[in-house]
């Protein structure tokens, strides 16, 4: 193939194809991805483009860390947030009338020792199971800041009930913890808190196996892939979700494991191993579909079932991302095209993670007008979401765009994902926190 039919082929200028070609300029991972398709290089191409950030650890593939017991977060002199453990909590300064040099406000508290009934105890839980519902609802509208203290505090308000129920009561107490623990983690990465993402997540698997949870347990490894698959840490992506699917007993986490293992061999570039995972996936959703499942049985315990409850298809989600990754953007728009209308409009997160991924792949497979008239639709609803993943996406479309200085859609779009990526967070010197902003004053 000649280099000017590769830049036909690929949607990047014969120059820039040149440049790279010469060793002027470095190849991106977008344009690793399409070569080694057009070349059919089997990802040999991919893997010659660097991708892990500089200076972050890798994410581990071994056992999550569960930690020392844990208290609610709140407020500090510097504005900052984060886990303090138990007996660390309890030492905090107290900021008292008259004392304005103390250095921080920790509010903690204990749970009642007496023992809480089986009644009792079912009325607590389905108060909390709402909760959850109603926690994963207001993060499809706003920040993760809105939900924030609701998560956490929720934690330690279970963690107390199953410290005074039965045994059972516990075990359900536990397992339900582990949930709120988990979304406390994703709403940590939504937020840009990758540190924060990784603590809820190894507290979440450690409620899991209290409650002797193996599935929920797997599924925070998923979870654990899927901040690699951030990182573009591929080899890790595989590793964590093959130790899910042999960890996992039902086939939901199974199949689950299966597409992000197969998200994981896309950004490796080897076509065969993504399309043999993404089989294996639709064998195993389609599986629970039928019949006994792992879902069915979360659902008649009264458990929130694992995995994304707003994406009307996952799995078209998935296979959109894979095709992307693998230099197929034109196959990622034929599979996620008409997906966008079926996600409920109440339902922004979702929604705008989907409309970022299909403007990626349309912009990437010359289709700009089309991506460019997506653009405000979603970045007005990034600013809202202050979603660190969505961000990401923007990130690469934003260089897409720049191939085409002199569309004036493009640079329309690329104004509006600028003031999608300002948070102006680096201004402030610190994330905003709900207790550091100025009170609303009355009229």
């Amino acid at each position: 193939m000649s280099l000017r039919a590769l830049s036909d082929a690929v949607n990047f200028s014969y120059g820039h194809l040149s440049k790279v070609e010469r060793g002027q300029k470095n190849a991106s991972v977008d344009l690793a991805q399409r070569c080694d398709h057009e070349l059919s290089a089997g990802g040999a191409l991919r893997a010659l483009v660097r991708t892990k950030p500089p200076g972050k650890p890798p994410i581990s593939v071994g056992p999550a860390e569960g930690g020392v017991p844990w208290t609610a977060p709140r407020h500090s002199a510097g504005g900052t947030y984060g886990l303090l453990p138990a007996d660390q909590a309890v030492q905090a300064v107290q900021v008292m009338p008259g004392q304005p040099d103390s250095q921080s406000v920790q509010l903690t508290w204990c749970m009642t020792s007496a023992p809480v009934g089986s009644a009792e105890a079912a009325r607590a839980l389905g108060h909390f199971r709402r909760l959850y519902a109603e926690c994963r609802s207001l993060g499809q509208t706003l920040g993760p800041l809105a939900v924030r203290e609701i998560l956490t505090s929720s934690i330690d308000s279970l963690r107390g009930i199953a410290g005074s129920a039965r045994p059972a009561d516990r075990a359900a107490a536990l397992r339900l913890a582990a949930r709120f623990a988990e979304y406390a983690g994703w709403m940590a990465q939504e937020a840009g808190d990758e540190n924060g993402a990784l603590g809820w997540n190894g507290r979440a698997a450690a409620l899991a196996d209290a409650a002797a949870d193996t599935d929920f347990v797997a599924y925070t490894l998923i979870r654990r892939a899927e901040m690699a698959l951030y990182r573009e840490d591929a080899h890790a992506v595989v590793a964590l979700a093959r130790r899910a699917d042999a960890q996992a007993r039902g086939v939901r986490v199974r199949g689950l494991a299966a597409q992000r293992e197969a998200q994981g061999h896309a950004l490796m570039g080897d076509d065969a191993a993504c399309l043999n995972a993404l089989g294996r996936a639709a064998d195993l959703m389609a599986e629970e579909r039928a019949g006994e499942t792992d879902g069915a049985v979360a659902a008649a315990a009264g458990d929130p079932v694992p995995g994304s409850a707003h994406l009307a298809g996952p799995a078209e989600f998935v296979s959109g991302w894979c095709m992307h990754d693998l230099g197929r953007p034109a196959d990622a728009v034929d599979v996620l095209a008409g997906g966008l209308e079926a996600i409920p409009a109440e339902a922004g997160r979702a929604r705008a993670r989907y409309g970022a991924r299909l403007m990626l792949a349309l912009a990437e497979s010359g289709e700009l007008a089309e991506a460019c008239a997506m653009t405000e639709a979603v970045t007005s609803s990034v600013v809202l979401l202050d979603s660190a993943t969505i961000r990401a996406d923007l990130r690469r479309l934003n260089h897409a765009l720049n191939r085409w200085p002199r569309h004036s859609d493009a640079r329309q779009a690329s104004r509006h994902i600028a003031a999608a990526l300002h948070t102006g967070a680096y201004v402030r010197g610190h994330a905003p926190s709900p207790l550091n902003c100025p009170l609303p004053r009355g009229r």
